[in-house]
């Protein structure tokens, strides 16, 4: 785990500057159902059944590859909204969707692996 956190901590985070196989490891959260229907920071609104994600830095519009670290399943999700706000080391708000494919419903929160695999201009 120092392992991992050395890497968060040393600039291993994704911005706008990012590029395809740019990647960070950080914990990820989802979406409450509470949220399906409203607009998102790209103007969608969210849905609880779509594969999004919300990301503070990475334009919207960029593909990602999330990987739960704890059992090796992945999902590509589609960057739509800012956030996860408030815990530093949360690096993704994953929907509802997303966060069953990994498998986490039941953690509630997981450490994973966000690796960029195709960006989008904003």
């Amino acid at each position: 785990m120092a392992v991992i956190l050395a890497l968060v901590n040393c600039g291993a985070s994704l911005g706008g500057g990012s590029g395809a196989g740019d990647h960070e490891i950080g914990m990820a959260v989802y979406y409450s159902d509470s949220l399906h229907g409203r607009k998102t920071a790209s103007g969608e609104p969210y849905d609880k059944d779509k594969l999004t994600a919300a990301h503070k830095k990475l334009p919207l519009g960029t593909i990602v590859n999330v990987t739960n670290l704890s059992n090796r399943r992945s999902v590509q999700v589609k960057i739509n909204d800012r956030g996860p706000f408030g815990n530093s080391r949360r690096i993704i708000d994953l929907s509802r969707a997303a966060a069953e494919r990994l498998d986490m419903i039941r953690a509630g929160v997981v450490e994973v692996r966000v690796e960029i695999v195709e960006t989008r201009g904003e």
